[in-house]
């Protein structure tokens, strides 16, 4: 069934060709532009609006104003914060941003592991005390290795390939993907109720790309480190609430893995006195990642293919049910 578009409130802060190629797509609803922080300017919008493009997250405002919105569209990835089981209930369709910076995250996910792999940390200390030595006597690279990789949306598929460029096999654990995704050796199916513990015993390095939701809280707990190698490494690329922090240290700390690199915490940003800052073998970055020189066009992409589809009645792309609500 075909959707009209009569009014649509858009927060995004786009100027110039990107603005044009919205406006275009949306072309001829009415368009209420307002700032994410203009409560007054959005309640307006809202009177009317059946349609939502927002820079940032849904909030109670749009939630309780909105009464009119069938499609609320977030301009990012990670939509655990607008997966309310509210918008759901309603049967408001939400979408996000997914998929715009797949390469480059994919590329962090390598940064967090080799420096890992390589022991950046320890180099760094001989390079200041002008010290030579052959650390990696005991050390293997990634060639021949297993990766794991835990969500096969577009940040999983992107590390996929960046493996088997470095000769790995890969083993992947998703929700409903259908086939072998490519580059993949091996799917663990939840759909199909296979469990991830294959995937956790058998792999070297296990990379978290998953969405954080109710299903996945704490997915990686003490039971899932004492099923891990000795010799593994996790890199959490996903959400921070998607492990256990205080396993995680504890892993860490007794040598229950050899190592984690993550760019997402539960509590952002990371408390200072957080013990996992001191761990030798943990490589933190705080949730920044090098921008692809095209996000901002790959964000207007998905939002005109969406506008397009939705008007059509086309499934929509980063389409959340309600498996993605988090409530925790």
């Amino acid at each position: 069934m075909k959707n009209p578009i009569h009014a649509a409130l858009v927060t995004l802060d786009y100027s110039g060709e990107y603005r044009a190629k919205i406006e275009a797509a949306l072309a001829p609803a009415r368009i209420f532009y307002a700032a994410p922080d203009d409560g007054a300017a959005i309640s307006r919008a809202l009177l009317e609006a059946d349609v939502a493009i927002l820079q940032g997250d849904v909030c109670e405002r749009i939630l309780g104003e909105g009464k009119r919105l069938r499609w609320i569209h977030c301009n990012h990835a990670g939509l655990n914060a607008s997966a309310r089981p509210e918008v759901f209930e309603r049967g408001v369709l939400l979408t996000g941003s997914a998929g715009r910076s797949g390469p480059v995250l994919a590329e962090h996910v390598f940064f967090l592991l080799l420096a890992l792999v390589y022991d950046s940390r320890q180099l760094e200390d001989m390079q200041r005390r002008h010290h030579w030595d052959n650390i990696y006597i005991e050390r293997r690279g990634l060639y021949s290795k297993t990766m794991g990789i835990v969500g096969m949306g577009h940040i999983g598929r992107e590390v996929a390939a960046r493996a088997k460029a470095f000769g790995m096999r890969v083993l992947a654990y998703g929700r409903d993907f259908e086939g072998l995704p490519e580059n993949v050796d091996v799917c663990y199916r939840a759909d199909r109720g296979d469990s991830i513990d294959g995937l956790l015993s058998e792999s070297d390095v296990v990379v978290l790309a998953i969405r954080l939701s109710d299903e996945t809280h704490h997915l990686i707990d003490a039971r899932a480190f004492s099923l891990m190698k000795k010799s593994a490494y996790l890199i959490n690329m996903a959400r921070g609430a998607v492990v256990d922090e205080k396993a995680l240290y504890e892993a860490l700390r007794d040598g229950v893995i050899a190592g984690a690199g993550s760019d997402v915490f539960e509590t952002e940003p990371l408390v200072a006195d957080s013990p996992l800052w001191d761990l030798p073998n943990m490589v933190i970055t705080p949730h920044c990642t090098p921008e692809m020189p095209d996000m901002p066009a790959n964000c207007v992409e998905i939002i005109c293919d969406n506008i397009r589809r939705y008007r059509e009645g086309e499934p929509l792309r980063n389409c959340m049910t309600a498996r993605d609500v988090y409530t925790k």
